[in-house]
């Protein structure tokens, strides 16, 4: 499942491409099949099991495309990044910042790699779901690894705008995924075997892979009501 619209974040041949907390790679492996395996892709977060699961399937990708391109799946910290300034053409950071001791660093570390001109886009959940969850459940927060902040659109807007970023779309995404949340903080985020959470998730999994258009529609509607996920796209200037 995408976060970002790579119809609005143009990835071409040749591009070195950064994906910041890539999780288990799903934005990384879309950036690699529309560059044709060229340029540079990297995948970076510092779960291991996460970065395991992308090596893997770049791996194949490579296999069944002929892919012999330069990507690196690597732990990295996204407040210090380990690469020189301008390294990249194209970053994408989605659902991390709500995870960071210091989003400002983060954006700031960011912006220093990426080359002027270059793209960055940047996701994390919006405020009343994500407000909501975590008054229904404190573990959706209190734990290692959990989020430590809530952002309104216009907090993060302001952050971005304090780093030479030139916003050039805002995009809301995901509202059925704001239910799915809820759900599993109303039945205890903990309890792995609440049905009605469980029941949901199997829709949203069917609806990945059948990729109906008519919930596609009823989801875009819905977006503009409870969306998961704000998306910022942004220029470096």
């Amino acid at each position: 499942m995408l976060t970002v619209n790579f119809n609005l974040f143009k990835v071409s041949d040749g591009d070195r491409f950064l994906d910041v907390g890539c999780g288990e790679g799903r934005h990384s492996y879309e950036a690699y099949r529309l560059n044709n395996g060229s340029g540079i892709t990297c995948a970076m977060d510092m779960d291991d099991l996460g970065l395991k699961k992308t090596k893997y399937v770049l791996d194949h990708m490579d296999q069944q495309n002929g892919f012999n391109g330069n990507r690196n799946v690597l732990c990295g910290d996204a407040l210090n990044l380990p690469f020189k300034d301008a390294s990249f053409d194209k970053i994408i950071c989605s659902e991390v910042m709500e995870h960071v001791d210091d989003p400002d660093q983060g954006i700031e570390e960011m912006v220093r790699v990426l080359r002027r001109g270059g793209l960055l886009a940047v996701t994390v959940p919006t405020y009343v779901p994500e407000k909501t969850c975590w008054i229904l459940d404190s573990d959706y927060y209190n734990h290692p690894g959990g989020h430590v902040r809530i952002f309104t659109a216009q907090g993060l807007v302001r952050v971005l705008h304090r780093h030479s970023l030139r916003i050039y779309a805002i995009r809301y995404e995901h509202a059925f995924h704001s239910i799915y949340w809820i759900m599993r903080c109303i039945f205890g985020l903990k309890n792995e075997e609440a049905r009605i959470p469980d029941l949901y998730l199997r829709f949203l999994e069917l609806q990945i892979t059948t990729k109906s258009i008519f919930v596609s529609r009823v989801e875009r509607f819905f977006n503009f009501i409870f969306p998961k996920s704000v998306v910022i796209y942004t220029k470096k200037i």
